[in-house]
């Protein structure tokens, strides 16, 4: 995910050891002068989005169905940092055996992102409200927008092998450096 100063965020899932599970999030400029981790361990991280005013990051976790923020003072840098005890903040949790897997931010700053066994998008708002839009693919593994304007949801179907485009209900989040 780019930011509008040209640098990049971006998630690493961690190892799969048997006991293992631990990824970060990650910030770097496009240039590879400094890539730097902003938070580690976190647990299956896999997605990430920054808000519409860019004052926050948002990321997804994987097995646990959670997605996390931080509160961002400047580009690649979280306010207050205190180091590896400093937590995110939690957007929302889902309730159920449910896996999370990449995001996209729309207009709104709602946080929209794949669903694995429940099959279809999660729309998680800024204040934590949760609602859902099924697709017919359990394994439904990705999204982002596109389109004239942004309001094509093109979304991965990995159990179908598909990509599907739909319309949304609103334009997706307009991001750097993207016209």
């Amino acid at each position: 995910m780019f930011d509008p100063t040209g640098g990049f965020w971006f998630t690493d899932h961690g190892k799969m050891r048997r006991r293992d599970r631990r990824g970060g999030l990650y910030y770097a400029k496009a240039d590879g002068s400094d890539v730097r981790e902003v938070a580690h361990p976190l647990d299956g991280p896999n997605g990430v989005g920054l808000s519409p005013a860019g004052d926050r990051v948002y990321y997804a976790e994987t097995h646990q169905g959670r997605v996390f923020w931080f509160a961002l003072s400047g580009p690649g840098e979280v306010a207050d940092h205190r180091g590896p005890e400093h937590r995110p903040n939690l957007l929302a949790g889902l309730g159920g055996w449910q896996l999370l897997d990449s995001l996209a931010v729309d207009s709104a700053g709602n946080v929209c992102v794949a669903t694995i066994r429940n099959g279809g998008i999660t729309v998680i708002s800024p204040e934590g409200e949760v609602s859902h839009v099924p697709t017919d693919d359990r394994l439904t593994t990705n999204i982002c927008f596109g389109g004239p304007d942004l309001q094509d949801a093109f979304i991965t179907l990995s159990l179908t092998g598909r990509l599907v485009r739909t319309r949304w209900q609103r334009p997706g989040l307009e991001l750097a450096f993207n016209r």
